[in-house]
């Protein structure tokens, strides 16, 4: 992985400012597994951290505390082994002494990483982690970082902790996956220089996160290179969905159900929908599954334009998992040239799409800025009309309800050259437009959007239809 740090700015601020603050600072920092936690505080703190703890991944508590003695004889530099404490309050008294013992003239770095997994069940590790702060730490030149990639579990258990952490962070920072400029910045930093067409190739099948672009190798073609990582027997990709929910939630079993669920539906499932495609039960287990696949960043909700929260539509929106679910769990040995070969087929066009679509909606500021209207509120949301003998039916991709009366109708479409209008696209989106009148009733200025890959070439059956063309290119 690259030395430098790649975008993050915002991020790396908050962690600045904590370090300039007069006060003791809590920081948590949370995003989903393998989007660079670690390597932001380590870039921004390292010659700072005084102390550094992991959990460890399906560890009981003796091995935790076992680990934790282990690291204070590193950092302390004591040349006989440190006792493993009895418990974390032990634990942290211990670590408290030890830094009584250094210069408190600097501002010091404590870091906990991966806290799920030190604090499991009935560990003690919260209640001995408030202890220290509460007697100890809040009175020093210090910072803790709490740091964890179930980021469910670290709202519930840290952000919103009732017990001894109760309104004690000071400061919150989530991680995101990489935006498609900082892909292109990080690639380029590896020296892998796409075209922003091959960029987007591998941003749809892997998403913004730096330790699967880490594996993006130069003199390979996208197409090469989500073969590898994906595919092949010894891909970093192949395998990586049976890890990445077990890791993150306790029982993934629900979580893994309700996401194979919602990769088969292109404009997304309401609530009772997913418990019956997933065969989840009814109760509030299943609002907590989608509530921590939400909040760690897997799926995304919304609702279609003008429902209430009833009518609300849960979209997979993680690039891999859909992926995975549609190519790479069938066709894991299927020879070298599998993507080569699956890219070319009906199923994939229709991935692509709904791909190129999520990518999209995840790049809504640039979508904005590209219009003009950055400084403009705007509500986005999607339509969707099931047809019947009365009317025809209809979906539009993305609406944009504009606050100077006016209403964008988004056509999204992914193509490898530059989209050409025909009379039937035209008249499609015609009644698309008719359809939206109709059923809203609005009274708004409508103005249709296309954005596609390379744009399109205005002709007869665009002119006073395609009011705006956006390509990939506004996307970074």
């Amino acid at each position: 992985m690259t030395d430098t740090l790649i975008g993050r700015k915002e991020e790396q601020a908050i962690l600045h400012e904590a370090f300039q603050s007069e006060s003791a600072e809590m920081v948590a920092v949370f995003g989903r597994r393998r989007v660079g936690k670690t390597f932001l505080i380590k870039q921004t703190y390292q010659e700072h951290i005084a102390f550094e703890l992991t959990g460890l991944q399906s560890s009981d508590n003796k091995e935790q505390l076992q680990n934790f003695s282990n690291q204070l004889e590193i950092f302390s530099q004591s040349l006989v082994p440190v006792k493993t404490p009895a418990n974390w309050l032990e634990a942290f008294f211990m670590l408290a002494k030890f830094l009584d013992q250094q210069p408190n003239d600097k501002k010091r770095v404590v870091f906990f990483d991966e806290v799920p997994w030190l604090a499991g069940n009935k560990s003690g590790f919260i209640t001995g982690l408030g202890w220290f702060w509460n007697s100890w730490a809040e009175t020093r030149n210090m910072i803790v970082v709490i740091c964890g990639s179930a980021a469910s579990w670290m709202i519930q258990k840290i952000v919103n902790d009732r017990g001894g952490l109760h309104n004690r962070i000071t400061k919150r920072v989530f991680l995101d996956p990489f935006t498609l400029s900082e892909t292109e910045a990080y690639l380029q930093s590896r020296h892998v220089f796409y075209d922003r067409y091959q960029i987007i190739q591998i941003y749809m099948a892997m998403g913004g996160i730096p330790h699967y672009l880490n594996e993006i190798k130069a003199g390979k073609s996208a197409t090469q290179n989500i073969n590898d990582i994906c595919f092949s027997k010894n891909g970093l990709l192949r395998d990586e969905f049976s890890r990445l929910y077990a890791a993150l939630f306790a029982n993934a079993d629900n979580h893994i159900a309700a996401v194979r669920a919602l990769a088969q539906s292109r404009q997304g499932l309401t609530r009772p929908a997913i418990v019956k495609n997933a065969q989840l039960a009814e109760g509030g287990n299943t609002s907590r599954v989608l509530e921590e696949l939400e909040q760690s960043g897997f799926i995304t909700s919304y609702y279609p334009f003008g429902k209430r929260k009833k009518d609300m539509l849960y979209r997979l929106t993680d690039e891999y998992s859909l992926f995975y679910l549609r190519f790479i769990e069938h066709n894991k040995d299927s020879g070298n040239e599998t993507w080569n070969q699956l890219s070319q087929t009906p199923t994939a066009k229709v991935w692509s799409g709904y791909a190129y679509e999520n990518t999209c909606l995840k790049h809504l500021p640039n979508i904005k800025k590209a219009l003009g209207i950055s400084g403009v509120y705007t509500q986005s949301s999607t339509f969707f009309q099931k047809g019947n003998d009365e009317v025809r039916g209809a979906q539009i991709d993305l609406v944009l309800d504009r606050n100077d009366q006016i209403i964008n109708l988004f056509e999204i479409k992914f193509y490898n050259t530059e989209f050409t209008l025909s009379e039937v696209d035209a008249k499609a989106l015609r009644n698309q437009m008719w359809a939206f009148k109709e059923k809203t009733k609005t009274k708004k200025y409508l103005m249709i959007v296309l954005l596609t890959t390379f744009g399109m070439e205005h002709n007869k059956h665009s002119l006073g239809l395609v009011e705006k063309i956006l390509t990939m290119h506004d996307l970074f």
